[in-house]
């Protein structure tokens, strides 16, 4: 999967299942069409993953799938160590980390942003430099996965082919954040799940063939 490049039209809308726990749930999101999995190394969540168990996801996707690395304030130095012995294909930053930590990766790096009001995007985009934006609701304490939702027009400000929507996504209103929005890609972990960090198949599959067909 490339990474777009301004001009070139909107292509097809990706899918990203995040905070995937096990080889059985990431091969059950690549049976569904899924374009990226995301693993979480942020000790604080419960969809966190060890670098055995994401080696273990990581052996039963195909070629074509990204493996995304999801941190929180993690050292530079550890991000790189974890990048390098998955073979990850893109991190996210999705803590408080500073502007300048998005530069200087050798693989695409997803912003992610938390929107309370209109203009925080514009703000965001202000200061920080990444390939992709994640824009999500404010979780308050939590980082992500906590299916708060935001008022999508906030989010007009990104660059559709670096936009990357989260918070509260689900089978049910996920094709309406497209239309609204035509962004690169949607992510969603808590709307696919029966409980944190186990992921339901059949609401997988509903999501991607939504925002697919969007």
């Amino acid at each position: 999967m490339s990474v777009p490049v301004e001009g070139q039209g909107t292509p097809p809308v990706r899918v990203k299942i995040c905070g995937v726990t096990s080889a059985a749930d990431a091969s059950a999101a690549v049976a569904a069409g899924a374009d990226m999995i995301g693993l979480n190394f942020h000790s604080g969540s419960k969809r966190c993953v060890s670098l055995e168990r994401a080696r273990e996801i990581g052996a039963v996707l195909p070629a074509a799938v990204w493996k995304v690395g999801i941190f929180v304030n993690a050292a530079r130095g550890e991000i790189e160590r974890v990048r390098a012995a998955l073979g990850l294909d893109a991190i996210q930053l999705h803590g408080d980390e500073p502007p300048e930590m998005a530069r200087g990766f050798t693989v695409p790096v997803i912003r992610a942003l938390r929107l309370r009001a209109a203009g925080d995007a514009r703000r965001a985009l202000a200061d920080v430099r990444a390939d992709f934006y994640l824009c999500e609701g404010d979780a308050g304490a939590a980082y992500g996965g906590a299916g708060a939702t935001f008022d999508w027009d906030w989010a007009r400000e990104v660059p559709r082919e670096r936009l990357v929507v989260a918070g509260g996504l689900t089978p049910e209103n996920v094709a309406a954040a497209v239309r609204a929005l035509r962004p690169f890609a949607v992510d969603v972990a808590s709307g696919v799940e029966s409980a944190p960090g186990i992921k339901d198949p059949a609401r997988m599959a509903a999501l991607v063939a939504h925002a697919k067909a969007a």
